[in-house]
């Protein structure tokens, strides 16, 4: 789903179409499901909690189906995707829970991981074909470049438990991690780990992974670095769990182009910095730390 927002979105992994009365009518999901930013300013902090809800607000959106990523025309939007996948929504599902215990929890953000880079790999990693000898003759093979580097950002803490299956899917990749917290008071990010190389090989593609886009304090300044560093928004992908209005407006104002991979999208975010409904704090939740957050 390709959704043109005027003012306030709401983005369900079942495709929507809004039309010009606000009335949904939902279509059949598409593997391509994805919400694309015009360059217009985006305001989207008073959403509502439902479709229903959201249908009675004043929402301007354009829906048209895709068969791929490759059949997206208009590179200088950020295209934000949420995979319509039964596997996605039931991980989902298990992170929400706050009577997911933490090991369960940590499992969950891991398989989620696994499937949203599954899905931002697609049609993006570079491949060299040949021919092999199989068992049964010669064979026509197609294998991932391994003259171009792939690698994984995760931002600590929570980041490595959504990456923590990454080497699964994506073959010889690197790892760099990058640590950024949060004040809780200010809500300004502060870098207390680099561990980014000065500038990242020519044609590298790059997975940068943060469980939670609430502010897009965290996420902006890592895009900056890796920016810094010799990246184009094109060789970067966003890997999120769940995202909300807030940081994916400063993302589309600062980085338009970018592609934003996400389990599910949230309509607000409270004045502590937490996504609502959300799925809590993902780092405390994954490693089992003491929780200083408050519902």
């Amino acid at each position: 789903m390709e959704c043109s927002i005027g003012n306030t979105f709401r983005c369900s992994s079942d495709t929507l179409r809004f039309g010009p009365r606000q009335q949904c009518s939902r279509l059949n999901p598409n593997p391509s499901s994805f919400l694309s930013f015009n360059s217009s300013p985006i305001l989207a902090q008073n959403l509502g909690a439902s479709s229903l809800s959201v249908c009675r607000r004043t929402i301007r959106a354009k829906a048209k189906m895709a068969a791929s990523e490759g059949s997206i025309n208009g590179s200088n939007r950020m295209l934000v995707f949420v995979p319509p996948h039964p596997l996605i929504k039931h991980w989902i599902s298990v992170l929400r829970n706050d009577q997911t215990p933490c090991p369960i929890f940590r499992n969950a953000i891991a398989e989620l991981g696994r499937l949203l880079m599954y899905e931002a790999a697609r049609e993006w990693l570079p491949t060299v074909v040949g021919e092999i000898m199989s068992p049964m003759g010669p064979a026509s093979v197609e294998f991932i470049d391994p003259r171009e580097p792939i690698a994984v950002v995760p931002i600590l803490r929570a980041g490595l438990a959504l990456a923590e299956h990454a080497s699964s899917v994506l073959p010889a990749n690197k790892i760099y991690h990058l640590g950024v917290s949060r004040d809780e008071k200010t809500l300004l990010p502060s870098v207390y780990l680099n561990k980014l190389p000065d500038e990242f090989p020519k044609n590298s593609r790059v997975f940068l992974v943060d469980p939670v886009l609430a502010t897009g304090g965290t996420i902006m300044a890592a895009m900056d670095l890796l920016k810094e560093r010799g990246l184009s928004v094109q060789q970067i992908k966003v890997i999120c769990a769940i995202a909300a209005p807030p940081a994916l407006s400063k993302l589309n104002e600062k980085f338009p182009g970018l592609h934003v991979y996400a389990g599910i999208i949230d309509p607000e975010v409270n004045e502590k910095g937490y996504i609502i409904p959300g799925l809590g704090d993902a780092g405390d939740r994954s490693f089992g730390t003491e929780t200083h957050w408050e519902k």
